[in-house]
């Protein structure tokens, strides 16, 4: 398969460990979705779309600081999931590509762990199409700090299979400058980033770990080996063999605003 082919694999992945994804990936900062609305208003009195919503991580969030939120999802599974788990939010099928709203909907459209997914060539017109004139597209994305000793070992043990390294996000955010989303449609993309942590113990972050793409593609053959040696690597530090432990992780944060014409 080319590059293309496993792509579409790895983002069409998810849907097979929804109710994984849903127990152990980890929220987001509410002040990362604060500085994402900021440029259009209070959280809490906005209509905000959360755009490849998966199972609902960041809606739940979003519902909880008082935003009228709609999620949208286009793989049944993950949408299941974010209906089980919030059933009194508006959840609906679709895409980035094709969005199930009407023109000027929303105040704002956020997106947790998504964005690069999307097809940006289709899916910027339509966010523009369904944001109100000076609304703000965010995009969010959780990172280890391997800035942390034992994390940039777990790095190293999980090959690139575990969640991208704040070094990673940053060298990727390097390559893009402010005009990321163009200039037709929307502002000079601004860039921010916020402390994290997730409350694990070993095997509820081996058991994380499985719900990334690049370990769901994985032969087993691969994976099997993959995954023990993570677990040795953990049992090996004093931070992770017992009990439960902190993983410190940075939210990378970019936000634009429509243009008004």
């Amino acid at each position: 398969m080319d590059d293309a082919d496993v792509w579409m694999r790895r983002g069409s992945s998810f849907g097979a460990v929804a109710q994984a994804y849903a127990e152990y990936r980890p929220d987001y900062p509410a002040d990362a979705v604060r500085w994402c609305t900021a440029p259009v208003g209070d959280i809490g009195s906005l209509r905000v779309l959360d755009l490849g919503a998966g199972t609902g991580k960041l809606t739940a969030l979003l519902a909880r600081l008082g935003a009228n939120v709609t999620a949208v999802e286009p793989d049944e599974a993950m949408l299941t999931e974010l209906r089980r788990q919030l059933p009194a939010v508006r959840a609906l099928a679709g895409s980035a590509e094709a969005i199930p709203l009407p023109d000027g909907a929303v105040d704002a459209v956020l997106c947790g762990q998504a964005l690069h997914w999307f097809n940006l060539e289709r899916a910027l017109p339509e966010i523009a199409r369904v944001l109100v004139p000076g609304g703000t597209l965010g995009g969010l994305w959780n990172s280890d700090d391997d800035r942390v000793d034992w994390v940039a070992g777990l790095q190293e043990a999980a090959a690139g299979a575990a969640s991208p390294s704040l070094s990673r996000r940053r060298s990727e955010a390097a390559s893009w400058g402010p005009a990321q989303f163009g200039r037709a449609l929307f502002t000079p993309t601004e860039r921010a980033e916020f402390p994290n942590s997730h409350r694990l113990t070993a095997d509820s972050l081996v058991s994380l770990i499985g719900t990334h793409s690049q370990v769901l593609v994985m032969e087993p053959g691969d994976r099997n080996p993959l995954i023990a040696n993570i677990r040795a690597y953990l049992g090996s530090r004093p931070e992770t063999a017992a009990g439960e432990f902190d993983l410190p992780m940075v939210t990378s944060v970019i936000r634009a605003v429509r243009n008004a014409g």
